[in-house]
């Protein structure tokens, strides 16, 4: 990028500005960097002292030219041949051979364990050409792998050279155990410390010991000294999330978190992950794309203060005014310092250690702390939603209840056309989500998914990639948005035209286990691994099953994937609790043929009936949220009992009474056919 051109350094003389044009450039160069906002005014703030109006002009002819020559960079990215990524492993390679070291390791996170990346953090995609939101590569110097789970293989499989790198599934091929096959003895591994926690640096100890290999700690991430074109870090205005929302004041939060370190004896916690962060201070950003987060750092202690790291440049609208002396503001370069002072005083430091950073641990450490491995403290009470915004989840999802059933109308009556494609049918639903209040973007990509594009579990559509929907095929739409009240999650899978009868078949399987989970009752201390089977039984009497959970947490207004509950085959330790919200979504695959999901989310609700008086106050269930029809031409009621169709009916009437009377006559006269009884 060319220097700052001149007319924008006179306005700023003009103006009287202390801050300089390289500056305003550097400032610039971060938001071009961030996704875009849904106010594409708003970084004018970030601004010292706001610009005047003519100088608003050219800030913005200047951030074109930015946004330009990243579009560039990136059509030549894409115009380039397999060869690239070839010539980025030989240039990794050689970076392993100046720092005398045998192998790397590539994850696809960030120092937060994120899973939406900055493209500044999107080491593994650059190396590799895998887009997914997890996998990890090792390279050593004659060989390479990339490690993903059951959502991801058949994407690895179209995205990855296999002459470059061996494409392995995590759970048959652990990393761990290739790593211990592969290196040899006095091998030496290398990781980026800030780039994997506590527990996974542990686990990547353990596997270089058991060969007699070494792992060792990089000062600099050897991908960055080769990526020449790498974006710069995201820099997106940080704003109050409201209490009418958030239902709860930040320094409500942070007392109620202090009170759970000093019970424990901690005198702090580390705070990594940036969802605990904007919980608990109620803040938002629009650093990553998909989720309203602000990249931070932060230290609580168990006298409710709180240390926040990060770039002050993007603290605007009274963000500190609003949190008070409560909490205090540093950079992302003070962060290491203040580590290293807390440590020195010797007291007692709680660290997560699946979301901490291994080199914060380390850090603390050698300073002196005395660490204690506990949950981040901030992971449960975030999960239980509390009355607020369980209210305003509710009403996000009847807004957005609306909004696909316009969809799903107009989808009927325009697939057969052969003039719907994948993508055309994302960016209409996309649309109509726009129209609702307090919509602030998608929470993840759009899985739009047509025939054999919906057997891949994360699908994205692309010019390359893209289908027409044609009859007789099935179309999975995986979507969902963020709003100021709430998150939603939410896939229908429909038939277009005609089904075959094994799409049905499938579909209902698929549909017993979504009830299964919708209609479960479970007694207080039950977890999520405990309940998967119900979302599989059915499908397991066939012999059939599907890679991966049944159902993860979704946040408020924050991830739409949202930790520490979840509804899995993976063994956990974390209840489902009164307040949480999880997805319900089966799924069943035909490679090449074609996908099948039925998502709603849910949220854990105590039992209002029980059976006898021995359950009262003991029991759980769920409260579907989701309220959109479920397409009848994939069911066969023959395969449903008697309750199963009870529950069907008693949910379509339920979303025709809620959705009918906030779309226009066209929908709701089409909502009454869909959400009419099962045939006798």
């Amino acid at each position: 990028m060319d220097a700052p051109d001149s007319a924008l350094d006179a306005l700023f003389r003009e103006a009287g500005a202390t801050t300089s044009g390289e500056a305003v450039d550097a400032l610039i160069a971060g938001v071009a960097a961030a996704p875009p906002a849904m106010d594409p005014e708003a970084w004018l703030a970030l601004m010292p002292g706001g610009p005047a109006e003519a100088m608003s002009g050219a800030l913005k002819a200047r951030l074109q030219q930015r946004l330009d020559a990243a579009r560039k960079s990136l059509e030549r990215a894409q115009a380039v041949g397999p060869g690239i990524h070839a010539a980025r492993l030989g240039a990794l390679r050689d970076q392993l051979r100046q720092r005398r070291l045998s192998g790397f390791v590539v994850p696809k996170t960030d120092a937060h364990q994120s899973e939406n990346l900055p493209g500044c953090a999107e080491r593994l995609a650059w190396l590799t050409g895998f887009s997914g939101s997890a996998g990890s590569a090792v390279v050593l110097r004659d060989r390479a792998a990339l490690f993903v789970d059951g959502r991801y293989t058949l994407q690895a499989a179209a995205q990855v050279d296999a002459g470059l790198f061996e494409v392995c599934h995590v759970t048959g091929d652990t990393m761990a155990a290739w790593i211990a096959q592969h290196l040899g003895k006095g091998a030496r591994l290398g990781f980026d410390p800030w780039l994997h926690s506590v527990h996974q640096a542990a686990t990547l100890h353990e596997a270089c010991a058991s060969s007699g290999a070494r792992l060792v700690a990089v000062d600099a991430n050897p991908i960055d000294a080769i990526w020449s074109d790498r974006p710069a870090a995201p820099l997106a205005p940080a704003f109050c999330h409201d209490e009418a929302f958030a239902g709860l004041g930040a320094r409500d939060k942070l007392r109620h978190v202090a009170a759970l370190l000093a019970e424990a004896g901690d005198d702090s916690v580390i705070l990594t992950s940036t969802d605990s962060i904007a919980w608990l201070l109620n803040i938002r950003g629009g650093d990553v794309p998909f989720a309203p987060l602000l990249l931070a750092f932060a230290i609580v202690h168990a006298d409710a203060t709180a240390q926040v790291f990060t770039d002050p440049r993007k603290l605007v609208d009274g963000v500190r005014d609003r949190l008070g002396d409560a909490v205090t503001f540093a950079s992302f370069d003070a962060f290491s310092a203040a580590l290293d002072r807390l440590g020195s005083g010797g007291g007692q430091i709680r660290v997560d250690r699946d979301s901490a950073p291994d080199a914060v641990a380390t850090s603390l450490r050698k300073a002196g702390a005395r660490l204690r491995y506990d949950a981040d403290p901030c992971l449960l009470p975030k999960a239980k939603k509390n009355p607020v915004e369980l209210a305003g989840i509710r009403a996000a999802h009847r807004r957005d209840g609306a909004a696909l059933c316009r969809f799903l109308a107009w989808l009927e009556a325009a697939a057969g056309s052969g003039d719907v494609t994948e993508i055309a049918a994302a960016d209409r639903l996309e649309s109509l989500r726009g129209e609702n209040t307090h919509y602030r973007g998608p929470s993840f990509p759009t899985i739009a998914g047509a025939d054999a594009n919906g057997a891949i579990v994360h699908y994205r559509a692309n010019a390359a990639s893209n289908r027409t929907l044609k009859p007789g095929s099935l179309f999975l739409l995986d979507s969902g948005g963020q709003y100021l009240d709430g998150t939603t999650d939410v896939t229908r899978t429909v038939a277009v035209g005609e089904p075959t009868a094994e799409m049905r078949s499938r579909f209902t399987l698929v549909l017993k286990g979504h009830i299964a989970i919708a209609t479960a009752r479970f007694p207080r201390g039950t977890t999520g691994s405990q309940l998967d089977a119900l979302a599989r039984r059915a499908l397991w009497a066939e012999c059939l099953d599907y890679d991966h959970g049944t159902g993860h947490g979704v946040g408020h207004y924050l991830c739409v994937h949202e930790g520490p509950q979840r509804i899995s085959k993976l063994p956990s330790r974390v209840a489902l609790e009164s307040g949480m919200v999880v997805s319900n979504e089966p799924g069943f695959y035909q490679a090449s043929s074609f996908g099948i999901r039925i998502e709603n989310l849910v949220a854990v609700v105590p039992l209002a009936d029980v059976c006898d008086g021995n359950g009262k106050g003991r029991f759980l269930n769920f409260e579907t949220l989701t309220l959109a029809p479920i397409d009848q031409a994939l069911i066969d009621p023959s395969l449903l009992d008697a309750a199963e169709r009870d529950w069907l009916d008693a949910y379509h009437a339920r979303v025709m009474e809620t959705i009918a009377p906030l779309v226009d006559a066209a929908t709701a006269r089409w909502l009454t056919v869909a959400t009419r009884p099962l045939p006798v």
